[in-house]
């Protein structure tokens, strides 16, 4: 009780501390310091929260491209749709605004004049300022690429993690006592994790300006070898990444990647490597867009193509982008040729995405089959429209054959695999329309369409009708959707933005879906819909209050049946959500949350749960110490009542936990950058569950009801 009195107390004080209206405001081209960057925290947590199960994006891909242009301004006068949409900043709407006002008037004058486009707001605009300008500069003129491999900016980084508390996996298990430790068949005992307890990160990257990237990445999770057993052989770490990559050299070589890179085509029907739109309290953010190439420099160990790729522009129409992966890609292995001396995998049953490979098992699985990609997009452009091809080849070395059950039988099963697909865009005045229809092998079609309307100033309106037939088949979609598949969903979304002035914004979105065969967890065809809406209100870059509230309908299987079949039974989830930040001065923010959470599982069966949270941003003026910090409490009485909130992290790492149970979290994050070139991060967390005896399941099951995590990172700049 002394935890929720002292959270509603901080809760109502940070309001009220809000004291006057400051009046008409005058933007304030305020500057972010070095290493802050204006990420949208929003997006990624409901991105997360939206997912059945844990997703796996890439978080750099939107580090790098505001790091990017930190340090050399993207030119708004030259920028195209998708160097702005790479901020993650705009809505597709004030894209489209904003480039429609520079085809009506010309080129910007000053950043200022960006008040006068009708979308764009001054918190908007002190946003975007430290990574946008008006002004001409080098653009057109880079040094030779000999020069650029050495001048530039070179940036390390290094890293390491520890849960403190000794998981399961690290405990060796007791003898039986009835076996005879001389006996020729007894095998000594081991723990499961072959590796130490703690996670190693190092990054290297030089870049000129934003024209020459390269680098390398090495990361070993906890509990994998290091520099022994499975990998005693360079690269030594378990994971290794490298990329060259070069972009905008010329009017002709847009980009060129060697090494490890990352591919975007159309709605990501086929692929989109780059996080992509979605359902969120951005509710015009629902086209994907972005650069067809892109270096790679995360940690995550799938999301990558490794081979070459070039992309290229002929004249003011003509792009066309080409490349080549291959790769090792872990795999479930289900069938092998055991008569050979040399072991032939003859059949996979799944393909892996978890990056682990702590025991034997994981080990045997790791790039088990290699996996060749090959494709590339002719696209023709305008300033007002686009229309492009694309194509995929993907080749296993061995042959899936997925376990067979009704559900999946229309899935991918084999050893090669076909795309293709057209995708476009095309604005006309306040309309743009855009969409992606493709094919695979097998004659399965997939198509997304959309349209994004700004009907006046302060009214803006999205629609996205989907169809993704049961047997579209693509080894690694990205669409706009309620499920990751790409396959078996029709659905229709609408999306209203309403800013009735400069103070408030209206934000709702409704979203319809069937899924016409079954699902995993799903033994009929079944339906759903979403309801979403948040008013928020804001002062300048002062104080950010909003209201939300989502509610969620599901068909699924009916908890605990006991009849001969399942079946399905209506779910709702529904979550309230309160949200204050509030800058009390320069150096001190204060951010706090109240969210409350009930699931109907459809049988009479409910679950509910709360979280309150109290946030603390410290970041004084010309003092080299800085922290971010968090307590919670949270209670709900299962994980179907689970809660997300997304968490300031250490720079290139982030963490989006889901709150279940009754217990405290609560973290702190240090940040020093008193020594020249360098910055120093410390970070410490702590869940404590005060209903359970023990933490985590499995091999990551620990004794207590605690999990305890310090980070430490160090980046050098030289």
């Amino acid at each position: 009780m002394k935890h929720i009195n002292l959270i509603l107390f901080l809760f109502f004080s940070s309001l009220a501390s809000y004291a006057q209206d400051d009046g008409i405001p005058i933007i304030s081209l305020d500057t972010i310091p070095d290493d802050d960057l204006e990420i949208n925290e929003d997006i990624i947590e409901d991105y997360i929260s939206n997912q059945d199960d844990e997703a796996d994006f890439d978080l750099n891909d939107i580090i790098d491209v505001l790091e990017g242009y930190k340090k050399k301004p993207l030119n708004l006068n030259k920028a195209t749709a998708e160097d702005l949409s790479q901020l993650r900043l705009l809505s597709n709407l004030q894209i489209n605004d904003l480039i429609n006002y520079r085809i009506q008037t010309g080129d910007f004058l000053a950043i200022y004049e960006l008040q006068a486009i009708p979308s764009f707001y001054p918190e908007i605009i002190n946003k975007i300022k430290p990574y946008v300008t008006v002004k001409e500069g080098l653009d057109d003129y880079n040094l030779g690429i000999h020069k650029m491999l050495y001048k530039g900016t070179n940036t390390l980084y290094l890293r390491t993690d520890r849960v403190l508390e000794k998981k399961k996996g690290y405990i060796t298990p007791e003898p039986d006592p009835d076996i005879d430790p001389l006996d020729p068949e007894y095998e000594e005992l081991k723990a499961p994790y072959l590796g130490g307890r703690n996670k190693y990160v190092v990054r290297f990257r030089h870049q000129y300006e934003t024209t020459l990237s390269y680098g390398f990445t090495l990361e070993n999770d906890p509990g994998e070898e290091l520099f022994t057993g499975s990998n005693k052989s360079i690269p030594f770490f378990d994971f290794g990444s490298a990329h060259i990559f070069l972009k905008d050299y010329n009017k002709t070589l847009k980009g060129v990647a060697l090494g490890d890179f990352a591919v975007n085509m159309g709605q990501g029907l086929i692929m989109f490597d780059g996080f992509g739109s979605g359902k969120s309290s951005f509710v015009m953010d629902v086209k994907k867009s972005g650069r067809p190439l892109r270096p790679y420099t995360s940690i995550s160990e799938s999301l990558y193509k490794r081979g070459a790729g070039i992309n290229l522009t002929f004249g003011d129409h003509f792009e066309v982008m080409a490349f080549g992966s291959y790769k090792g890609r872990d795999a479930n292995i289900s069938l092998t040729n055991e008569d050979d001396d040399d072991l032939e995998i003859l059949q996979i049953s799944s393909l892996q995405t978890s990056g682990n490979h702590r025991t034997e098992a994981e080990i045997e699985d790791k790039n088990s089959i290699k996996q060749l990609t090959t494709g590339g997009t002719i696209k023709y452009k305008t300033n007002a429209w686009h229309i492009a091809a694309n194509a995929t080849m993907e080749k296993l070395s061995s042959p899936l054959q997925r376990t067979y059950s009704t559900y999946n039988q229309f899935n991918f099963n084999g050893d090669q695999l076909l795309n293709a697909s057209l995708d476009y865009s095309w604005v006309i005045q306040n309309f743009n329309f855009f969409g992606e229809t493709a094919m695979s092998d097998n004659g399965g079609i997939a198509s997304m369409n959309g349209l994004i309307i700004g009907l006046d100033r302060n009214v803006a309106m999205s629609v996205v009708h989907r169809y993704y037939g049961k047997d579209y088949q693509a080894l690694m979609p990205n669409v706009f959707a309620e499920t990751s598949s790409g396959n078996n969903e029709t659905g229709l979304y609408l999306g209203l933005e309403i800013k009735p002035n400069k103070h408030w914004i209206i934000s709702t979105y409704f979203d319809a879906w069937k899924h016409p065969w079954l699902r995993s967890g799903v033994d009929a065809p079944s339906k759903g819909n979403e309801l979403f809406a948040r008013v928020t209100y804001k002062r300048k870059r002062k104080m950010n209050t909003y209201v939300q509230f989502r509610r969620e309908y599901k068909e699924k299987n009916a908890k605990d049946n006991i009849t001969n079949l399942d079946y399905l039974a209506d779910t709702y989830k529904t979550q309230v959500r309160l949200h204050i930040s509030n800058k009390i001065n320069k150096s001190l923010e204060l951010r706090n949350r109240a969210e409350f959470s009930l699931y109907e599982n459809g049988t009479g069966g409910k679950s509910r749960g709360y979280m309150l949270m109290q946030d603390w941003i410290f970041k004084p003026i010309g003092f080299p110490l800085s922290f971010t910090g968090r307590f919670a409490i949270f209670q709900t009485d299962d994980y179907d009542s689970r809660i997300y909130a997304y968490e300031n992290d250490i720079l290139y790492s982030f963490y989006i936990p889901p709150y279940y149970n009754t217990g405290t979290r609560f973290y702190i994050n240090l940040r020093y950058k008193g020594i020249r070139n360098m910055t120093m991060e410390l970070r410490y967390a702590q869940t404590y569950y005060a209903d359970q005896d023990t933490f985590g399941s499995g091999n990551e099951e620990i004794n207590k009801p605690r999990r305890s995590e310090i980070k430490a990172q160090i980046k050098y700049k030289f």
